[in-house]
């Protein structure tokens, strides 16, 4: 590998005695990883259930090295949302931070959405997740693999971090900055980086690195927790970030991260920090800062339900949020038999009708939604994750989930729906609903279903008419309709994979 010569000259004062180490591990294969999605399976299921040849990640609880033969991501459990393909030190930082159910986490530059899925996951469905990204096609990525995860309470956000600051001062309990950097950590994943590289990108880099952990600060309630790391090895964009910080941030302190074999100290008095080299672990390398805003005898985070989330399916689009009034499925909704929607094919439907068709869905296949935590706006229906009044005047692409659309005398579900279904009634399990249609991973059936294709069913499989959820040994993969002995597909055409 071609590594820049200015790159070379760095490291060699950096590491002096194991820069030779750190020059040959550039010569070995990297180590692809993945991390199980504790939402949907625990670790143990999938390395019974899978068949890949999987190798424990020995600092990560839940995340795996793969063999390339495995083809991981061209198995049923990776559209089923059973797991993130991710390279092992990049799983490190929302490993190290301590997330509990109940709590409001941001992780404030999240695409594509590995740490944020990973956080979402530590939630359980409980409390908040905002995932934010400033760039919008990188959003719509992130929102995906939220939807594909199946977490059901994330705000997914498009704001600069001045803007979130000014919104949510002293709000979270948890932030995780994975901070955007030169990515020297990336070289030999991929050597396109190497060839943007340049001597002065980093303090390109660290300045709005900089700017970036000090709004998080803000955003921090006292004795809540901030996790900055970045996949660069300059002390520029991390050490001195972190000293950056606690220079014009008295209130924010330094912890020690629980040391693992591999690990390394920071440099430059930072020994509270963590570095990740290629040549001591089983990855690529990464940067870790644990910092703690003061005060931590202050009271805790009050309950998640005072600020419009609770429970473990929630839901809406931001997209139909703005500017729009909603019908709650309350009993002042029904009663307002005044309040009407349309359908996309002209047709009136009265608020009562429009919260009679999903609730009614919803019912039948045990999907444990209570009538008051469904809203809708138009004839799409939606359960928000965070409440409308505090989230005014930010961006966002998603609030919670989309549940599905009113059409005219029926509801259609959504696929963000189905693959929130595993939740019901246990994780890693199929919901408790009869008109599941379960098959074995190495069902050819499966591979069609995820072309998009019509499936036939046996007799025995063709029982049930109507809406039914197309599984993998059990875990969501989309919907369909059964008419007779055919499955007919409705795998939005965003979601089709080209097997």
């Amino acid at each position: 590998m071609n590594l820049p010569q200015e790159f070379v000259l760095r490291m060699k004062q950096m590491l002096s005695s194991e820069y030779p180490d750190f020059e040959n591990s550039y010569a070995q294969p990297r180590r692809r990883g993945l991390r199980v999605n504790t939402l949907k399976i625990l670790p143990e299921q999938l390395e019974e259930m899978a068949g890949f040849h999987l190798e424990r990640v020995p600092w990560i609880e839940g995340a795996y090295y793969y063999e390339e033969e495995d083809a991981v991501s061209r198995h049923p459990f990776y559209y089923a949302g059973l797991y993130y393909l991710q390279e092992p030190s990049a799983m490190t930082p929302a490993s190290v931070l301590d997330v509990e159910p109940g709590m409001r986490v941001l992780d404030l530059c999240a695409a594509p959405g590995g740490k944020a899925t990973a956080l979402g996951a530590k939630l359980k469905g409980k409390g908040l997740l905002v995932a934010n990204d400033i760039s919008a096609p990188r959003c719509r990525a992130l929102l995906r693999n939220i939807e594909l995860a199946g977490i059901p309470n994330a705000f997914v956000t498009n704001a600069p971090g001045q803007q979130l600051g000014e919104r949510f001062p002293d709000f979270f309990d948890r932030i995780l900055l994975d901070a955007p950097c030169s990515g020297e950590g990336m070289f030999r994943k991929d050597e396109s980086v190497i060839r943007a590289w340049t001597p002065d990108k980093e303090e390109r880099c660290a300045s709005v690195q900089r700017e970036l952990i000090v709004q998080a600060a803000q955003m921090l309630r006292p004795g809540g927790k901030l996790l900055y790391s970045t996949c660069t090895f300059s002390t520029t964009e991390n050490e001195e970030v972190i000293a950056y910080l606690l220079r014009h941030n008295p209130d924010m302190e330094l912890l020690p991260i629980r040391g693992q074999d591999g690990f390394a100290c920071g440099l430059n008095g930072l020994e509270k920090c963590v570095r990740l080299w290629p040549h001591r672990i089983g990855g690529e390398g990464h940067f870790l800062a644990l910092l703690q805003k003061k005060n931590a005898g202050l009271s805790q985070t009050g309950e998640a339900e005072a600020f419009g989330w609770s429970g473990h399916l929630q839901g809406t689009s931001g997209a139909q949020e703005r500017g729009r009034k909603g019908v709650r499925g309350s009993d002042r909704a029904r009663k307002d038999a005044g309040e009407k929607g349309r359908s996309r094919s002209g047709a009136k439907l009265s608020a009562r009708n429009m919260l009679e068709l999903p609730e009614s869905f919803l019912r039948e296949h045990a999907i444990g939604l209570e009538p008051e935590e469904i809203e809708i706006r138009t004839e799409q229906v939606y359960r928000s994750a965070i409440t409308s009044d505090i989230v005014k005047g930010i961006p966002f692409v998603r609030n919670g989930i989309y549940l599905g659309e009113c059409k005219k005398d029926r509801f259609e579900p959504s696929q963000a729906l189905a693959l929130a279904c595993f939740q019901l009634p246990e994780p890693g399990k199929a919901p408790a609903d009869p008109a599941i249609l379960s098959l074995p991973c190495r069902d050819p059936r499966l591979a069609a279903f995820l072309r998009g294709e019509t499936i036939d069913l046996t007799q025995e499989e063709a029982g049930i008419r109507g809406w039914r959820l197309a599984a993998a040994d059990g875990f969501p993969l989309g919907w369909g309709k059964c008419t007779g002995t055919q499955l007919k597909n409705k795998l939005p055409a965003a979601w089709r994979v080209d097997f």
